[in-house]
């Protein structure tokens, strides 16, 4: 039973970080701010960071390459794309 617990807490992780891809956030930003407003401890957020860019080098090396010429976001704009991916998350997991 703790196996499918884990499993789905990383599994939620994931599913945030790929929100948090969507919205052009880099790493750093993608930790503190699971950090921050979904009480995930960085080093799970960085792990599964990490795995997600062994399994996908390809797109991970562009997205890096994208981030570099991009500006980065504001901290009040990363509150509010955080806050809109915990309320979708949640109302997710409602359905």
């Amino acid at each position: 039973m703790a196996d499918s617990s884990s499993a789905s807490y990383i599994h939620m992780v994931h599913h945030m970080i790929e929100k948090c891809l969507i919205f052009n956030m880099s790493k750093e930003e993608c930790v503190e701010a699971l950090s921050t407003h979904a009480n995930i401890t960085p080093v799970i957020t960085s792990t599964v960071w990490k795995e997600l860019e062994k399994e996908n080098k390809e797109f991970f090396k562009a997205y890096e390459e994208r981030q570099s010429k991009q500006e980065q976001m504001s901290e009040e704009e990363t509150t509010q794309l955080i806050q809109k991916i915990i309320s979708d998350s949640s109302k997710e997991s409602d359905d």
